[in-house]
């Protein structure tokens, strides 16, 4: 069963994946068969991952970031898709204000 095309995506809480999109359901392209593994959705929460982006229904995880990390943002989706080198998708760009932060600190 492949996810093909555009799914909405509710974002969950504060998080750094909600401050690059300054919104609470976006829509994001998919092209893949896998999903996240909700048996280990407890397990992982519990040791620090943070959902952070679900399917509307909560069912599917979208986004998993790790709170303590500077920028750790995991996706299941295709950001590259919507990227253009004069408006980078939210997610690159904060990713490299990320980096440009941890190099100004060093």
């Amino acid at each position: 069963t492949m996810r093909l095309g555009l799914y909405p995506c509710k974002m969950v809480g504060d998080s750094k994946s909600f401050q690059a999109y300054h919104d609470e359901i976006i829509y994001e392209r998919h092209r893949h068969r896998y999903e996240f593994n909700n048996e280990y959705r407890n397990i992982l929460t519990d040791k620090g991952m943070v959902i952070c982006g679900t399917s509307p229904d909560n069912r599917l995880v979208e986004i998993v970031e790790l709170a303590e990390h500077p920028w750790f943002v995991g996706c299941q989706f295709h950001p590259e898709f919507k990227s253009r080198p004069n408006r980078p998708h939210p997610l690159f760009r904060k990713f490299v204000e990320a980096a440009l932060r941890l190099r100004q600190n060093k």
